[in-house]
């Protein structure tokens, strides 16, 4: 896996650990225990890893599709 920059820091991490992330920020913004700067952050950071869960299952889903391609199945409806 190739790296990603967030927040200025590239990382490597894989797409369940971006989710496990996700999350818990999510948890964390839903307890209304954030103030608007910590809430801004976690917002951003959250949409970052958003944005790297998309890629990832886009790549995966190219994968399959070519897989199926050459074993003679249809491809994975979106």
């Amino acid at each position: 896996m190739t790296g990603r920059a967030i927040f200025g820091i590239i990382t490597t991490m894989k797409f369940e650990d971006n989710l496990k992330r996700l999350e818990e920020l999510v948890a964390k913004m839903e307890s209304g225990g954030l103030d608007l700067d910590e809430m801004i952050k976690a917002f951003e950071e959250g949409r970052s890893l958003v944005k790297a869960c998309q890629e990832d299952l886009a790549s995966v889903r190219l994968k399959i599709e070519k897989v199926t391609k050459s074993g003679g199945t249809e491809p994975l409806e979106a």
